[in-house]
């Protein structure tokens, strides 16, 4: 009696301390994301719905586009691709069931975002094309379960990457649909009326998160206000009395201009990359194909990231105090195709050698050193990291921001030796001597050198 008693008691006490959330942004953004997030430093994105079924995108916009560069901005482009490739009559949703995933499978896909080291992953549950990933009650007809592959694709992810638990398991999610009756005409009312959120957009909001528990809300589509969308009213719930109210992070999509303002995290914008620091937990959201979202058939091998600026990019991005979310797009029979796959093997090669210079550090005093070459540099309580991309040809590398002393030793990630090392003379800094490692070198594309910085 004594023990239910003690946990009444302090769940009474749990309860009057929590801290309430008002629907306003000044208490919002008081809101504290969740350790992992920072911790975790790499994610990987998919984009995934029936635009994956013609996969085709140009230079103007990616696949994911297609259907409002078709019938919303009539590009010449795609109205050619598709008066050439279709039957006259065809309509967008005539994809819906050439949409089969036959080859998709969750646990394999799961497998390879673990392989890669990323620690959270994204999938698109509803593009701006409106096809929900999941059977939404008011999406009839134009889900995964109801047409297309007739499976609960969100279903199968969660439970897949739940099964990992060192992956955590987002959602992106579009705030509006190009072609949807009731988001036209509150969009031709000049936003007057809110017919769309109403009766669409807010009960999808709150049904996914009821019955997909995602970590990481990643939200998106800037137009109108967040009030039209009643952003600041779902956030208040999501962080007082939602399932997922003790480990959810969102981001800075709610609405127009709220962008690199709001939210646990900023994106700011795609591919956003700062050159400096910048005062508030951020995102590089970027694809592998650089001009597009969505699987694209007529991609050429100059159009995917080379592993090695992959890894720079990431370097730079966690040395700035970012995090690095990297979008692949399956095709629509659920593959990802071989040189995705080996693009996120080879980022998971890496990370197993250099991750305890990646994972759980923070932003060092400086981000980069130019003297000699560009190097970047994390933290941890214990050690700086400097890293470098290229090797010298002489095997000593400059280092001019450390303040070494007697007691400062130096190691290489990927190997047990210690480096030799001297002052610069007349300055700070240290030049360390590589040639103990070079015949084995640990990778070929970027390497973190840690200074042991003994107390």
């Amino acid at each position: 009696m004594r023990q239910v008693l003690s946990y009444l008691l302090l769940q009474l006490l749990h309860i009057c301390v929590c801290k309430r959330f008002e629907p306003t942004w000044e208490s919002l953004d008081t809101h504290v994301a969740p350790a992992w997030y920072d911790e975790g430093k790499l994610g990987v994105f998919m984009h995934w719905g029936l635009y994956s079924v013609p996969s085709f995108g140009m230079a103007s916009a990616g696949s994911e586009w297609l259907w409002q560069r078709w019938m919303g901005n009539h590009e010449p482009d795609v109205s050619q691709y598709m008066k050439s490739n279709y039957a006259p009559n065809f309509k967008y949703q005539d994809f819906a069931p050439m949409w089969k995933a036959e080859f998709f499978d969750a646990n394999a896909w799961a497998d390879l975002i673990e392989q890669s080291g990323a620690k959270y992953y994204i999938i698109t549950s509803k593009h701006h094309e409106g096809f929900t990933l999941w059977q939404s009650n008011v999406s009839w007809n134009w889900n995964a379960v109801d047409a297309g592959p007739h499976r609960d694709i969100i279903q199968e992810l969660a439970d897949a990457f739940r099964s990992r638990t060192n992956v955590h398991f987002g959602m992106y999610f579009s705030l509006f649909e190009w072609f949807h009756p009731l988001y036209l005409y509150d969009q031709q009312n000049n936003f007057t009326t809110r017919e769309y959120p109403k009766q669409i957009a807010i009960p999808q909001m709150y049904d996914y998160v009821t019955k997909y528990r995602p970590e990481y809300i990643w939200s998106d589509g800037d137009v109108s206000t967040p009030e039209y969308w009643q952003s600041q009213e779902f956030l208040a719930w999501l962080y007082n009395d939602s399932p997922v109210r003790d480990n959810i992070l969102v981001n800075d999509r709610w609405g127009a201009g709220t962008s690199c303002k709001h939210g646990d995290v900023k994106a700011c914008a795609d591919r956003f990359e700062p050159h400096s620091k910048v005062k508030f937990k951020w995102e590089d959201a970027m694809t592998m194909d650089k001009r597009s979202w969505g699987f694209r058939r007529n991609a050429n091998i100059e159009d995917f990231y080379h592993i090695k600026d992959l890894i720079k990019l990431l370097i730079k991005t966690v040395s700035l105090g970012g995090n690095l979310l990297v979008n692949v797009g399956p095709t629509s029979d659920g593959r990802i195709i071989p040189i995705f796959q080996e693009r996120l093997l080879q980022l998971g090669s890496w990370m197993k050698v250099n991750g305890d210079s990646i994972y759980k550090t923070k932003q060092w005093r400086v981000s980069n050193d130019t003297a000699q070459q560009l190097t970047w540099y994390t933290s941890t309580d214990e050690v700086v990291s400097a890293f470098i991309s290229e090797w010298p040809l002489d095997n000593v590398v400059l280092l001019h921001q450390p303040v070494p002393t007697l007691m400062t030793f130096v190691t290489m990630r990927g190997t047990d030796v210690k480096l030799s090392w001297k002052g610069v003379v007349g300055k700070p800094g240290l030049a360390i001597d590589l040639s103990n490692v070079h015949a084995n070198r640990p990778g070929d594309w970027a390497w973190s050198i840690v200074l042991h910085f003994v107390r």
